[in-house]
């Protein structure tokens, strides 16, 4: 079993970094070279910017190379409760920007040519008691109504024409949703920047960042460069001058395992339509085919940091999770275990915009793949005069109160969650 992220081994490095000296003047300055920052180099470049990206590790390293490859549209909450918080057409307008997500992924696979399996293949959301599913129910009725008529729901008399389980009470499918091989994905998104022109750096953190009159002084270890604009696109990152960030971003574990190749008939009877799925409890668990036919079965199995003994024990748990799910998947050969951070906010929603002069998008909550290369390429709309473009602009992002980046809170956190899920 390797302790890595299949991802990230079964895709070729990114081999597109820039051997020019880090110095001079820059327009933009994007730091992470993740999605976000990956998709708003490529969209910078082809305005004509000079575009530095600056990564502190490698391409993909972090979020982007290590979640589930399943860029689904619809947000994590439940759409009746953010059309009574924010009103309805608010509700509907961030609901469509996760759909203009999904269809920003597929355009930029076509036009880039990047060979990353992408495919629309339907999330479906699995009520995991009898009174998710009516939950569900009442919420795909809104959906249907206002915003999503392609939802529908997935009766328990059914469930087996989708996934070859007993453990749920039907389910809701989002047909607009698609899966893809995500190392390949953010790797090439990095590839087509730097073909069009922006310098990629790798392993170049960002130290320190002042103002000057030009703009932002941007010090590295590889050097310094003045730039026009700053991208913040570094999620989680503990690295920098990040503090008012890290007052706001919870990092949360998530952690993945990945079985061996699965035979044509298991696959048939386990995932015959070879969905995205995810279910209802609080601490969630989520799966999909990969596209070599393998199981990947992922979800918030410990309250935990990521780390190779974390990893090892939350692939226990994962495992026996999925067994629950499909026992026959037992003595089934576990070949990839591994986990990362989610940049997790108070309220699960994203956040971008401008302060004192930097721009900033993160905060996805476990929902940015899509999401992450639709906002790289709208900051750099926004970069360009165009704040109206953001669907974020009118969040405010109040630090977390008695948080100051280490998350004490989380164990706690995390038994709530699974009291919840026994009695709730």
């Amino acid at each position: 079993m390797k302790l890595t992220s299949y991802w990230l081994d079964t895709s070729q490095p990114f081999d597109g970094g820039s051997s020019k000296p880090l110095e001079g003047r820059y327009d933009v300055a994007v730091v992470g070279g993740g999605l976000t920052g990956s998709s708003a180099a490529l969209a910078l470049a082809k305005k004509g910017a000079r575009v530095a990206l600056l990564e502190a590790e490698t391409i993909g390293n972090a979020a982007s190379g290590r979640n589930g490859g399943m860029c689904n549209n619809g947000f994590a909450q439940n759409y009746g409760i953010m059309a009574g918080k924010y009103g309805t057409d608010a509700a509907n307008a961030l609901y469509k920007a996760f759909d203009a997500g999904v269809d920003m992924v597929e355009r930029l696979v076509q036009e880039e040519q990047i060979d990353c399996s992408f495919a629309r293949v339907g999330k479906l959301k699995l009520a995991a008691k009898p009174e998710h599913y009516d939950m569900l129910a009442r919420s795909q009725e809104l959906l249907a109504a206002n915003v999503d008529p392609e939802t529908r729901m997935i009766a328990r008399a059914d469930l087996r024409t989708e996934v070859g389980t007993n453990r749920y009470h039907g389910g809701l499918l989002f047909p607009k949703s698609a899966g893809m091989h995500v190392g390949r994905f953010v790797r090439g998104l990095a590839t087509a920047a730097a073909r069009g022109g922006a310098e990629v750096h790798e392993r170049t953190p960002v130290m320190a960042m002042r103002k000057v009159p030009a703009g932002h002084e941007v010090e590295t270890p590889r050097g310094k460069i003045v730039a026009r604009q700053v991208l913040l696109a570094s999620g989680i990152s503990k690295v920098g001058p990040l503090g008012w960030i890290r007052r706001r971003i919870v990092p949360v574990g998530a952690f993945l395992i990945v079985t061996e190749p699965l035979l044509p008939a298991q696959i048939e009877r386990l995932m015959p339509t070879r969905r995205n799925v995810v279910d209802t409890r609080n601490l969630v668990v989520y799966w999909r085919l990969t596209p070599d036919n393998r199981m990947l079965f992922g979800g918030r199995a410990r309250f935990a940091v990521s780390n190779p003994q974390s990893d090892e024990k939350s692939g226990q748990i994962l495992k026996a999770a999925m067994v629950d799910v499909y026992p026959e998947l037992a003595d089934t050969r576990i070949d990839y275990c591994w986990g990362g951070m989610v940049d997790m906010t108070r309220d699960r929603l994203p956040r971008a915009g401008e302060r004192d002069g930097i721009y900033y998008s993160m905060g996805y909550s476990g929902h940015g793949t899509q999401m992450s290369t639709l906002m790289g390429s709208i900051m750099a709309d926004v970069m360009d005069g165009r704040p109206d473009l953001n669907p974020w602009k009118d969040f405010d992002w109040p630090a977390i109160p008695g948080y100051f980046g280490r998350p004490w809170f989380l164990p706690i956190l995390g038994a709530y969650y699974r009291v919840k899920d026994l009695v709730g």
